[in-house]
């Protein structure tokens, strides 16, 4: 069952997945303080808050992410946690200053679920991503960027569909709809989950080398 504008998505065990309720506004501001009260999927019973995109209306560049963290949760900006850490690093040896690149998630609100006193990132099912869509289609087509980062396998699916790859993909300049140019790449955190220092090492340059491939297509005429 999948419909669009504000209708049913899908229903399970008494949850209902409606499309995001998004305004008619050229206000990127007004779309941001609309998200803040959405109830589209049942994500937002356990969030904190609704975490939007941060950034310059009109960037060259914009990136998107899976969903919020636990910090991010809290804090209710992008990319702020150890991966965010990462991510501002990594811009810098690639020559993007962060203050010029919005950046965004596929998903608004933290997926989670309990271990001990901790709150486990739980990957966001295709339900949820349906329903957050507009707020990210919204977004892309408000700041209209040059070119687009997807970062990791949410962001990517998200854009090309279901079957793209990042493995297969990364650090090449793709072409969508939602962009004239997209440049997939991993998302930051894998880098943390990388079994030892060598090998957290060897991803990060590969990370940075995707990122500058983004940063000449960004540039090119």
């Amino acid at each position: 069952m999948m419909k669009l504008h504000g209708e049913i998505i899908a229903q399970s065990n008494g949850d209902v997945w409606t499309s995001a309720p998004v305004p008619e506004t050229n206000s990127l501001a007004k779309v941001a303080a609309a998200a803040k009260e959405c109830t589209a999927c049942p994500l937002y019973k356990k969030a904190t808050q609704t975490v939007f995109g941060e950034g310059p209306k009109h960037a060259t560049m914009l990136m998107i992410g899976e969903q919020p963290g636990d910090y991010e949760d809290v804090a209710g900006k992008p990319f702020v946690g150890p991966a965010g850490k990462i991510l501002d690093r990594a811009l810098e040896e690639a020559g993007i200053n962060r203050d010029e690149v919005y950046v965004t998630n596929a998903v608004k609100h933290f997926k989670w679920e309990p271990r001990g006193k901790r709150r486990i990132h739980q990957k966001p099912s295709s339900r949820d991503i349906a329903a957050c869509r507009p707020w990210l289609e919204a977004e892309l087509r408000l700041v209209e960027p040059k070119l687009v980062v997807c970062l990791g396998s949410t962001a990517g699916q998200t854009v090309f569909g279901p079957s793209f790859r990042v493995t297969k993909e990364r650090g090449k300049v793709l072409s969508s709809r939602f962009a004239p140019k997209v440049v997939a790449t991993v998302h930051p955190s894998s880098l943390l989950r990388q079994p030892d220092e060598e090998s957290r090492e060897r991803e990060y340059k590969r990370f940075v080398a995707d990122l500058r491939v983004a940063v000449k297509a960004a540039e090119a005429k």
